[in-house]
């Protein structure tokens, strides 16, 4: 589940509970609205910890060129 479909599902939760005033014979209207808030509240926050941008990370090597006797860095830069 997405940001977007997690949001949708908290807005359609919160349409059903809070402006429909329509009954239907066992079926709670504002029940399900409750538990579409709550399936989109839990959908949103796995979707943000878990497809969260990870940190950038930068690996500086240095290595002795032995022909020149010089300093070499080497640096890998990583994005994910």
């Amino acid at each position: 589940m997405g940001i977007g479909v997690a949001v949708f599902f908290i807005a359609l939760g919160a349409i059903l509970t809070f402006a429909v005033h329509a009954s239907v014979s066992g079926v709670s209207i504002q029940a399900i609205g409750i538990i579409l808030m709550v399936v989109g509240g839990l959908g949103l926050l796995v979707a943000l910890t878990i497809f969260a941008p990870r940190r950038r990370t930068t690996v500086t090597e240095e290595h002795i060129d032995p022909a020149t006797s010089r300093d070499r860095v080497i640096e890998h830069h990583d994005v994910y």
